[in-house]
């Protein structure tokens, strides 16, 4: 979630893109219409599969079976709530999308809590999930933030369809979507607006011992956190700021709060529901043919005009929203960019 888990990620690099299916195009701005006729096409989804394991402190995955689909709350908290947030975000991806699970394929969710000792992360390792406990001086446990679980289950999304390297730009991009989309599983369960949102990830995990109130801060990025221990939040949320780093991957932590702004800014824009038209335009950008592996901002930007126009029409409050975001994050929405990265 900070950086903890860049090499695990890093370790992608390379994997071949999985072809997508036939996708659904309409003008207009009715998003439940077209959502409704691919959920007709594909039937109901296949019930949810859900497996919890306990490490009990160890890092051996995937460790002892513990709560199974259809199984009554256990009493641990870990095991629960990873249950729980790991169900929202299967309803949330088919409700919304008609997808079925991470690879819409119907694949079971795996995970496994009370990973290692003090372990300050969660991580998506291509198979399952993993979650530490925290050390609880800096972060309480990684099942406690829905939108965390969203986060992390959202690189499984990524990694089967835009395939983007987890390496400065296009790394900056994965963790960017993985933010989004987690905002989103949370705003959706909650039914709030983009109005109502706090736009905070990870806003459980940090103890009342961190100056600060998040992992990163999607609204106003840089403002998280200010923390002796923990130092202050590095994420710029304009391209004049753009940090160029050889750690952190490339920075894609620090600079996915450019592309963070800017789905803030369309969403917020735009009204009403962000999963809603800002979300079916990020969704249907990860989604598109066009989005290369290597993408950069611009190219994604140009991506994101482009696919609103197709939904919703040229002229349309949600294109210009768009357009209105990348460019006062100073990203170049030109046709142009599409071409090559």
């Amino acid at each position: 979630m900070l950086d903890i888990d860049s090499s695990l990620r890093a370790a992608r690099v390379g994997r071949s893109r999985r072809p997508v299916g036939r996708r659904l195009r309409r003008v207009g701005r009715s998003r439940p219409v077209w959502v409704a006729r691919l959920r007709a096409r594909l039937g109901a989804p296949e019930d949810k599969s859900r497996s919890i394991y306990d490490a009990h402190n160890t890092t051996r995955l995937p460790g002892t079976l513990v709560r199974r689909e259809g199984d009554g709350p256990t009493g641990d908290e870990a095991v629960d709530e990873a249950y729980d947030y790991m169900g929202d975000t299967f309803d949330f991806y088919w409700n919304i999308f008609g997808r079925d699970s991470i690879d819409n394929a119907g694949l079971p969710l795996v995970g496994t809590v009370h990973y290692d000792v003090d372990y300050d992360n969660a991580f998506w390792n291509s198979e399952q999930m993993v979650y530490g406990d925290g050390d609880g001086e800096l972060f309480n446990s990684f099942t406690s933030s829905i939108d965390v679980i969203g986060h992390e289950l959202t690189h499984g999304v990524t990694e089967n369809e835009a395939g983007l390297i987890y390496w400065a730009q296009s790394g900056a991009l994965n963790e960017s979507v993985s933010d989004v989309f987690g905002s989103l599983v949370k705003q959706y369960v909650n039914q709030q607006t983009a109005d109502d949102a706090d736009w905070l990830i990870g806003a459980e995990l940090l103890t009342d011992q961190v100056n600060g109130v998040a992992l990163r801060n999607m609204a106003e990025p840089g403002t998280a956190y200010d923390d002796p221990v923990l130092g202050k939040d590095p994420q710029p949320g304009n391209m004049k700021d753009y940090v160029r780093t050889i750690s952190d991957s490339g920075g894609v932590h620090i600079n996915s709060g450019i592309p963070n702004r800017a789905f803030y800014l369309t969403a917020t824009e735009i009204g009403g529901n962000a999963w809603e038209a800002a979300g079916q335009i990020w969704y249907e950008t990860l989604l598109s043919p066009s989005l290369s592996p290597k993408a950069q901002f611009s190219t994604f930007a140009a991506i994101t005009v482009e696919t609103a126009q197709l939904l919703y029409g040229n002229n349309s409050a949600e294109a210009n929203a768009v357009s209105n975001a990348w460019r006062t994050v100073g990203v170049s929405v030109s046709s142009a960019a599409r071409v090559g990265a």
